[in-house]
Order: structure tokens, then sequence, then C-alpha cells
């Protein structure tokens, strides 16, 4: 499909629950829209749940037209007005949803306003429940165009799981834009952390698939032997009182420190030693991405999406979930030895670098929305009546 002109842009709308530059999928779909090519497409992101004030201010910046729906209750269909009469109004050409209750959404609503291409967005955090199942294959694979996973397990679940076929689910990995110090600060410093003290560091939302608690008991493991480590818990949310609890309850107050939630944090990325991603599940995370482009060693669990990013004694170690012992065991070999630091941190480095680059993920973006768009009756027709203009000209 040639580059359309400034006039025959390709309007495209992203739809997530929430708009925000933190968590993963939200943040994802966030940066993808901003970083699309304004000459070929007019942008929209669709909030239907919350919208952070920062993150509409970026995206306006960008240019990128924010619609906030602020949907309380899942029965509130009226909510969905908004959304209905830009898509039928606008005459939208791609809807492009994230996760798996807007995925849902864009299948339902792609298909009464007649928008010619809907893609749906796996990101590997939904549990693969009955309901999951059952609407992904009579819903989302029925209605949608194009299924984006993130993962190759990802793929693999939905469908050797769900029982989609495997022509209408594809792999679009993760990316994340080039890491550079916010500020410069001195995060050891900042936070009275001796030169010599290995600091170990996990940067994540406080939600309950992140297992943070195991971290913290691997913690008391580690400082048994070196007593002088220090861990930092970057980030908020739901699980905060439960692991300042624990942290309290285990008598680690000086060697376990939750930062909040943090807007600089390459800046602390860079500081830490051993970055940790202990989660129950996870698709492609960005944390991860970020750990590895700050050339730090990760240890990470052995789930999910984790082991197509960490390569056991390559780039990283992987454990097992839930097994703080073997967490502690990781962190605890990777402080005794700097060289296999260096070694697994460079390798890290040099996956991201090739990989997981945000620029290579909208250009993925940007080509597959335009050949969908072209395959579609509506691109069929926008074709012909291009060639007919030219044809009048001559």
């Amino acid at each position: 499909m040639s580059t359309p002109s400034p006039t025959e842009r390709l309007r495209v709308v992203t739809l997530t629950d929430h708009l925000s530059l933190s968590g993963g999928a939200e943040r994802i779909a966030a940066l993808v829209a901003m970083r699309l090519d304004p000459g070929r497409f007019d942008r929209v992101i669709c909030a239907t749940r919350t919208v952070d004030e920062a993150a509409r201010k970026e995206c306006i910046a960008a240019g990128v037209r924010v619609l906030a729906l602020r949907r309380r209750s899942t029965y509130a269909i009226w909510n969905w007005l908004p959304l209905a009469r830009l898509l039928r109004r606008e005459r939208v050409d791609v809807l492009h949803a994230h996760k798996f209750r807007s995925n849902v959404w864009a299948a339902v609503l792609g298909a009464l306003m007649r928008v010619p291409v809907v893609v749906a967005h796996e990101h590997g955090w939904e549990h693969p429940g009955r309901i999951v199942r059952f609407m992904n294959r009579w819903v989302v694979a029925k209605r949608c165009d194009e299924i984006l996973v993130v993962s190759r397990s990802e793929r693999t679940r939905l469908i050797e799981v769900d029982g989609i076929p495997p022509d209408r689910v594809n792999l679009m990995s993760n990316g994340i834009p080039d890491l550079t110090p916010t500020v410069g600060r001195d995060i050891r410093k900042e936070l009275r952390i001796p030169a010599h003290s290995p600091i170990i560091g996990s940067v994540a939302v406080l939600r309950p698939e992140k297992a943070l608690e195991v971290l913290i008991e691997a913690a008391e493991i580690v400082v048994s032997q070196r007593a002088d480590a220090k861990v930092l818990i970057v980030g908020s949310g739901p699980e905060d009182e439960k692991l300042l609890s624990l942290i309290e309850s285990l008598g680690l107050g000086k060697v376990v420190l939750l930062t909040g939630e943090r807007s600089d944090i390459p800046d602390l990325v860079s500081a830490i030693d051993i970055a940790v991603c202990c989660s129950d599940r996870e698709g492609s995370p960005l944390s991860v991405m970020e750990y590895m482009a700050a050339g730090k060693p990760v240890v990470a669990t052995n789930v999910g999406g984790l082991p197509e990013m960490v390569e056991d004694g390559v780039n990283g170690l992987l454990v097992e979930k839930r097994d703080a012992k073997a967490l502690a065991d990781a962190i605890l070999r990777l402080i005794a030895d700097e060289n296999l630091r260096e070694r697994l941190g460079a390798a890290g480095k040099e996956l991201q670098a090739k990989e997981f680059s945000l620029d290579a993920m909208v250009e993925r973006t940007e080509a597959l929305y335009e050949e969908l768009v072209k395959d579609s009756r509506s691109g069929r027709r926008r074709f012909w009546r291009g060639r007919a203009r030219r044809s009048k000209l001559r």
C-alpha cells in the first residue's frame, strides 16, 4: 500500500481501559499511539475507565486526541455512546484494542459501527477461565481481523486452550524507547546506601501477580549472608499495605525500601546492581526490557513470556515461581560474581537493542495497519477511487 497523503491519513482509534504511562499494556497502548507517524495516521486514544492527567497531556502534546468514557460499571452501556458516535461519524479505519475486556468491546462495536479493521491485542494477564476462553473464541476471534500477542507462550495458549485458529494469532513483541537518566539523580546518596552495598531492585505496579512478597522473603535470606545488601521495590498499587506489613514483620525495614511511584525510573534502574522480576505470570514485561537496556543482569521467574526474554545463564538467571530460596540463591550468586553480572548484563543489553525496540514495534504496527486496511473492503474501494481520480487528471 502506498503511503497515504496527509488528506488520506488512516484514522486509528486505540482502545484501552486506562490511559497511563505506568503498567505494561496501558503504557504500550499510549506509547505506540503517540509514536505513529502523524503524516500517515490520524490518532485517537479512548480510555474507557480512568485517565492519568500527565499521560493525557503527553498524548495531546504528541497530537493524539483523547476520548475519556469514564465508565464506572460494566453495565453502564450508555457510556459507550461517545465512542460509537466517533467510530461512525469519522469513519475510523482501524480500531486497536488492548487487553481482554477492551478486545471484546472492540469486536462488538467494530462490527456494529462497520469499522473496516479491528485489532485485538492480548498482553498475557487474563486468567484463562471458561468465560475468557468462550469470549476469545466466539467473539474476539470471530469479529477481529487480527489478534496480536506479546509472547509465543501466549500465542500457544490462545491456540491450544482457547481454540483460536493459528493463522488468526500473530506475535507482536513489545518494545521500549531509549532510556536516558531523567535528572541524573544520585540514588545511592539520596537513599543513603553505601557505595559498596549491592542493590537489588524491582520496578512494578504492586499487584498480587507480581509476587513481590517472595522477593521480600528472599531478602531475608540474602541479608543473612550479605548484611549490607539493599532491596528497592519501586512502584505503587493495591499490595502496598500488605508488603509494608510483611517487611515490618520480618524486621527488614532497613533492608527493603518501598520507594512508591517515581518519575525517575531510569535513574533508579541505573543505580541497581541486580534486577528481579518474580511474577507469578507475565506476558512481555517492559520493566525487564528496561533492566536489559541498562545492562543489568536479570533474575526472573520461569513463567509466561519471561523465558523468551531471559535465557538462563546467557543474559540472566531463571528460577521457579514462589521459590524464595531459589530466588535468594540466584541473587547471592550474582552478588558474589562481578564477571557474571557484567556478562549477563551485556548480553541482555544487546538482546534488548535487537529485539525489543519501541521504534521497531511502531514500524511493524504501522505496516500492519496499512496492510490490513489495504486488504479490507473499504481499502479496496479507496484504491479504486484513487485510481479513478488519477485517471481524470491525465
